[in-house]
Order: structure tokens, then sequence, then C-alpha cells
């Protein structure tokens, strides 16, 4: 009898820790121009490294290569002269 009143509290217990709705919402963090742009280099850094990878293991032609290597880089190029001018307070146009 005791052990099945302990098994329900228990029970109980643990079903209101899972289900109880949180009081405290968290407040939807706000990325800046800045926040965006850094993590969209990240992506393009990672694109530049993958597509090295799929070049050597011989997915990509030269040309193909080349092309998408160059359409990357200066992509990553503007991202970063952007970044470059926000950091100093510049605006970039």
């Amino acid at each position: 009898m005791v052990t099945g009143i302990a098994c329900a509290a228990l029970l109980l217990g643990t079903l209101v820790y899972i289900f109880y709705p949180q009081r405290i919402a968290l407040a939807p963090l706000r990325k800046t121009r800045l926040d965006f742009l850094r993590e969209r280099k990240a992506v393009v850094y990672d694109n530049l490294r993958d597509l090295s990878f799929e070049y050597r293991s011989g997915k990509f032609t030269s040309e193909d290569f080349a092309a998408q290597q160059t359409s990357l880089e200066n992509e990553a190029a503007q991202i970063v002269a952007e970044i470059e001018f926000l950091e100093r307070g510049v605006s970039p146009r």
C-alpha cells in the first residue's frame, strides 16, 4: 500500500514536471545585421570547404569547380567587406 502511494506520487510529480507550462517565457533573440552576416560567412566558408572536397573526390569538373569557387569567393568577399563596414560603424552604401 505504501509502495503504491509512493509510486503514484512519483508518477504525478513526473507528469507535472514534464507537462507543466513554463511561466517564464524566453524573449526571442533579435539578430542584428552583423550577426546574420557572421552566420552567413560561416556558411559560405563551409560551402567552400565542401566544394573543394567534392572536387577532389571527382564530383565536379574543373570548369564547374572554378565557376562555383569564384562565385562563393565573391560572396565571401562581399560579406567580409560589409562586416568590416558595420564593425567600423560605416554604412557600405
